[in-house]
């Protein structure tokens, strides 16, 4: 038994394209994989734990059970839809996947791999809480871009402990957090370095994400934090915490997999923990994790680490697809460059299979897919229907009409097949076979499209509109070789096209078929009349999508036009940490004409600020005076001094009045 899956998708949103160009590629291997006559267990699931389905539940006043359900329940619909069938897919949040994860964190802990130790969170004194992952924002330690709690998502893209992200501020209420001490526990991860660049070398899977693996593995590897301040999540063994959302999200794999085998018959331990063979110190599992390339950290050293500690199978095999780009431009959701699966694209009247043909043939499933609604338009009508389309309905057409779809009366012999036929299709399986073992979907494609061509020829060039003319028999059997190709051409196109080629299928009578059929000779008859087994997208329609998506885009930016405008919110404002400081030093900078350095007592802390005022006031005067100071301003560096923060001033003639109080106040009293 051979085992798929799918990356979680997080039920904390609707479903993009970004999505289906992991989900539609892994169902296309599949389907495949069940045409060579392989036993596949196909499984995926809802991800419904983690802070960003509380924040966004807590904001919409439900409970996050509410908001899973109804993304979990989306996300099913949309597979659905598109043809992406799971023999079972799960939630996080069920009673049987809590039993599992406790039971595999425990064999983490008997095995001697977790450990206690306090660390310094972030905690928000206005809300009286720590701040878990994505509640707090702050600065990255490793680039100084913004990030979040776990992860520095617009910079550097490292993952990031908790207590680790430099200047944390509540992402609820905007407060300044403070670092307290608590207890979590933590993953021995370093104890597996040597492990996971020996599991690496080993592993199968895509190049791009396997480099990505051995480069982080070779830079110093660092315990992980596995425990959250939540209350949704699975409970920590023992402690008023949660164990981490990407702890506990691939261990859905397993929990998963044990579910369908209670419907399927089949032994989930067989293929978690026995697996199919050892080598050294790994025991193989035959399981293949298709994935997004941003989820590469977690999937390649973090779950082989855990698989390891908790002694159960590896898997053989990951898969990781490209990113995805809207219309040229970086996908983005805030900013309107998103083809929404449901909305904007079922909604509309699509072809499911339109866009599962998209996905996979666009590009190699590496690199970079870019979704274009005009690309979209000339590769449905250019080669879907103007080459695939065009040769089946062609053959059917003509069988029906001029033969009454039996071809064989005018046959004497089983022995009609073209060598060049024969040939042709056994390339094109031969190929597709070939493309499937290195996760290439694109040549795949390309090979049955390759091979509607050559039909398409092989039917021009013996024009049999005028041999029926001639010799009714000669062109029998020429339509005997077009209807076996139409043949081939059903089944190794139907992963990639299910829907529209079970219903050419139908035309032909072709039921439980199998890759062994492509060239086995059979009697190929027509036997209801034939449609056009594609509909063309009519250019009026992608203009009408394409104005969906600029007034989107007009939308969003004029959403961030007006979060720049002189209006603020009274939760920005209070973004803004504004304290009364006092001046304790004061000094010029060298070979500045504006600059002057200043030492300003905040309230129990000396900050150093450079501020341009040096044309306005003599260093010496400032000394003892109480200004306004913004504290919380990013560190910058003025003719190569730091400045820790901004001194508030009006501009009076284009030189700078500073701000001071009225009468005295301590230092480090707050501007509300």
């Amino acid at each position: 038994m051979r085992l798929i899956t799918c990356g979680l998708p997080y039920a904390n949103g609707k479903a993009h394209i970004g999505h289906l160009r992991t989900y539609i590629p892994a169902d296309v291997y599949v389907r495949y994989l069940r045409l060579m006559g392989e036993k596949v267990l196909f499984i995926c699931g809802s991800d419904c734990h983690g802070t960003p389905i509380v924040v966004n539940a807590e904001k919409e006043g439900i409970e996050p059970r509410k908001l899973v359900d109804r993304y979990h329940e989306h996300f099913k619909k949309v597979f659905a839809a598109v043809g992406v069938e799971f023999d079972f897919f799960g939630r996080t949040d069920s009673d049987y996947h809590h039993e599992m994860t406790t039971n595999f964190v425990k064999r983490l802990i008997d095995n001697g791999y977790v450990y206690s130790k306090e660390i310094e969170l972030a905690y928000c004194p206005n809300c009286k809480r720590f701040l878990p992952d994505r509640y707090v924002e702050g600065i990255c330690p490793y680039c100084g871009a913004i990030a979040r709690g776990d992860e520095c998502d617009q910079g550097c893209g490292r993952y990031l402990e908790p207590g680790e992200i430099k200047e944390p501020r509540c992402k609820i209420c905007g407060t300044k957090a403070e670092f307290r001490k608590q207890k979590h526990y933590f993953f021995k991860l370093t104890a597996f370095k040597d492990f996971l660049l020996d599991y690496l070398e080993k592993l199968k899977g895509t190049e791009n994400a396997l480099n990505y693996a051995k480069q982080w593995v070779r830079q110093e590897l660092k315990d992980w934090c596995i425990t959250r301040n939540l209350e949704w999540g699975v409970k920590f063994p023992g402690e008023d915490l949660v164990v981490y959302v990407w702890v506990d999200a691939p261990i859905g794999y397993i929990s998963y997999t044990r579910e369908a085998c209670k419907e399927k018959g089949c032994d989930w331990e067989q293929i978690w923990i026995k697996g199919v063979r050892k080598e050294g110190e790994i025991r193989w599992a035959n399981i293949t994790h298709f994935i997004g390339l941003d989820i590469v950290y977690h999937h390649c050293i973090f779950w082989p680490a855990m698989l390891k500690a908790a002694d159960f199978a590896l898997p053989s095999a990951v898969v990781a697809s490209g990113m995805v780009k809207v219309e040229g431009k970086t996908f983005s959701k805030s900013r309107g460059y998103v083809v929404w699966v449901e909305d904007d694209y079922l909604k509309a009247g699509f072809d499911p299979d339109y866009l599962r043909y998209y996905i996979v043939n666009y590009t190699s499933h590496q690199k970079d897919l870019n979704f274009s609604w005009k690309v979209f338009m000339d590769k449905v009508n250019n080669e879907l229907i103007a080459n695939l389309g065009n040769f089946i309905y062609r053959v059917l057409h003509f069988a029906w009409k001029n033969f009454g779809g039996d071809v064989w009366d005018l046959v004497n012999s089983d022995e009609v097949l073209d060598d060049q036929v024969v040939e042709a299709i056994e390339k094109a399986r031969d190929e597709i076979v070939k493309a499937l073992e290195e996760w290439e979907f694109k040549v795949a494609s390309d090979a049955f499209m390759e091979l509607a061509s050559f039909g398409n020829n092989y039917f021009q060039s013996r024009e049999p509109w005028e041999l029926i003319k001639k010799d009714r028999g000669e062109c029998a059997k020429v339509m005997a070789n077009c209807l076996h190709l139409v043949k081939a051409l059903v089944i190794l196109s139907y992963p990639v096209l299910p829907f529209s080629m079970s219903k050419v299928a139908d035309f032909i009578g072709l039921k439980d078929f199998s890759f062994d059929d492509v060239s086995k000779f059979e009697k190929v008859r027509v036997v209801k009349k034939p449609k056009l087994p594609f509909k063309k997208v009519e250019e009026e329609k992608i203009e009408e999508m394409e104005r969906i998506m600029l007034e989107r885009i007009r939308k969003a930016e004029e959403k961030e036009k007006a979060s720049k405008s002189e209006y603020v919110t009274i939760d920005e404002f209070k973004k803004l940490d504004i304290r009364v400081g006092r001046i304790v030093k004061a000094e010029k900078i060298k070979k500045s004409r504006k600059l002057i350095r200043l030492e300003v007592d905040i309230g129990g802390e000396v900050r150093q600020i450079v501020a341009g005022i040096a044309e306005t006031y003599e260093p010496e005067e400032l000394v003892g005076k109480l200004v306004v100071v913004l504290t919380n301003m990013k560190p910058a560096k003025l003719m190569g001094v730091e400045s820790q923060g901004m001194l508030l001033a009006a501009d009076v003639d284009g030189k700078a009045v500073l701000l001071m109080p009225e009468r005295e106040v301590p230092p480090g009293s707050k501007v509300r």
